[in-house]
């Protein structure tokens, strides 16, 4: 085949995935179980791949798909629905709204650092649906109560659900996590600092609405920053949005405390709900969240001893596709988040005071909730295993940067973005187009990480005008028919992000090589 017709042809299964989601408006699983036959179909008649290849590719993506990403998912949206159970996150919402009657500091507080715990603990939404419904019951109108949780929601979703986006992403191209995750943080450094910036100004109607809070504002964006970067550095993948949300949450509140407006400052007062919790009470209501946080950290390298005696593998017999692919799953039963975040769970819910009973049938609702995200995780990443498999993936890298040379660098983060846009997961992002990053690097001669960390930053990026993302702002504001309103709210900032980061890519990559 020519160089042109692989790519046209390799890009198909990905076309009809966006059109049957975008414009057919087709559910997500059937999108993806439909674009893996055709996928299937493709790689065995233009690629030439062996039905028993094809057949062993599938089933080794569908297990991954299960095994790590499936049971962190499930871990924590059941850690966030026991909460919701026991009363345990009203207690939580309850404290941060009453820590400030500034509109300003409580967007940056709630969108910003509480949405990042969220998002760092179980992602899948929960970071933009309950700071919505948080600001608007403090009085903020919904439409920019949704706009500025969607813009919240960009940076920590790199690190989301507990580090699985970039997790999956090292398995995926076999790069190595620490470095992957320090490499992210560099590219999406400075979108820590300018976006609660931006959310003060959505708040406040205008860049005016700095004044009086731009140390505060600052220092909420430094402190969540500087946090990240240790943390991936030095640990990895699934704690450094905990790291920042947790940090950024300290020092927002501790400067929130002590800050004093002017009288001709004064923001219009909000209505508080005037509740107070003793120490034991709030220790109680985030039992689960802290003991997730403990074990994910004891399971950490800052631990090796604990970390080797827990993370015992399991290697499913390998299958050789050829001599550039071994399929070898490895799987750790005990150490992998989600584990540990049901572990978490379990401990913390009885600390809530839930029933054994309670644990279970929350459990079960929550497989329930998930099972057309079971199926569509699992077919995804089956069909990403199958073009990288196959050499679909190959192709199309090799064609791009054909075509666009080192210029590839500055769009690589759009292609992120578009895979976020489509699926709504930075995961799925990852699992589409990381292999294609890496191969387009290889192509290009360089440093493989830096167009991998690339496409999750630019995921990021994407993550704030997906079609998911926004019926979940739709549904949490009940602004039914306004999801277009959103968007156009969303879509400017989206573009602003996705530029400066190529950009930025862009001179990174150059200046290293100068």
């Amino acid at each position: 085949m020519s160089e042109y017709l692989s790519f046209l042809l390799g890009i198909i299964p990905l076309i009809a995935m966006i059109v049957m989601i975008l414009k057919i408006k087709t559910p997500i699983h059937y999108a993806v179980i439909i674009s893996l036959m055709i996928t299937l179909i493709i790689a065995g008649i233009f690629w030439k791949t062996p039905l028993q290849n094809l057949s062993m590719s599938t089933l080794y993506g569908a297990s991954k798909g299960l095994w790590p990403i499936i049971i962190v998912i499930l871990g924590a949206i059941y850690s966030y629905n026991l909460m919701l159970k026991t009363g345990s996150m009203d207690v939580l919402k309850n404290v941060l709204a009453n820590i400030s009657d500034d509109k300003r500091i409580q967007i940056l507080l709630i969108s910003w650092c509480f949405g990042g715990f969220l998002e760092a603990a179980a992602g899948y939404g929960t970071a933009v649906a309950i700071p919505i419904g948080i600001l608007i019951a403090l009085g903020f109108n919904p439409l920019k109560a949704a706009i500025a949780s969607l813009v919240a929601n960009t940076v920590p979703t790199a690190f989301g659900a507990v580090g699985i986006p970039v997790s999956i992403l090292a398995e995926q191209t076999g790069l190595p996590v620490r470095e992957l995750s320090s490499m992210i943080i560099i590219q999406l450094s400075l979108f820590n600092i300018l976006l609660p910036f931006v959310i003060v100004a959505i708040a406040g109607g205008g860049i005016k609405a700095i004044k009086g809070v731009f140390f505060i504002t600052l220092m909420c964006g430094i402190s969540t920053l500087i946090p990240q970067y240790f943390v991936a550095t030095y640990l990895g993948a699934e704690l450094p949005a905990f790291a920042g949300s947790l940090v950024s949450l300290l020092v927002t509140i501790f400067l929130a405390k002590r800050y004093k407006k002017p009288a001709a400052e004064q923001a219009e007062p909000t209505e508080k709900n005037q509740q107070h919790y003793s120490g034991s009470a709030l220790i109680r209501a985030s039992a689960i969240y802290l003991l997730t946080f403990l074990f994910i950290l004891l399971c950490s390298p800052l631990f090796p001893t604990i970390k080797n005696t827990v993370g015992q593998v399991s290697s499913v017999i390998p299958y050789a596709l050829n001599d550039a692919h071994i399929l070898k799953l490895k799987i750790e039963w005990l150490s992998t988040p989600g584990v540990l975040i049901i572990i978490a769970t379990f401990i913390g819910g009885i600390i809530q005071g839930a029933k054994i009973s309670t644990l279970f049938s929350v459990l079960w609702s929550t497989v329930v909730q998930l099972k057309n995200s079971i199926i569509a995780i699992t077919a995804i990443v089956a069909m990403a295993t199958v073009m990288d498999t196959s050499g679909m993936i190959g192709d199309i890298a090799n064609t791009l940067v054909s075509v666009t040379g080192t210029g590839y660098i500055f769009i690589a983060p759009v292609i992120g973005a578009l895979g976020t846009f489509v699926t709504g997961s930075d995961t799925n992002s990852n699992v589409l187009f990381g292999k294609l990053q890496t191969s387009a690097a290889t192509q290009l001669g360089i440093d493989p990480i830096l167009l991998a960390a690339a496409n999750t930053a630019g995921a990021t990026g994407g993550k704030m005008i997906s079609p998911q993302s926004i019926a979940i702002a739709v549904s949490a504001t009940r602004m039914d028919g306004q999801g277009s309103a959103i968007m156009s709210g969303t879509l400017k900032y989206c573009a602003i992000y996705i530029v400066i980061l190529g950009l930025k890519i862009g001179a990174m990559y150059y200046l290293f090589h100068l």
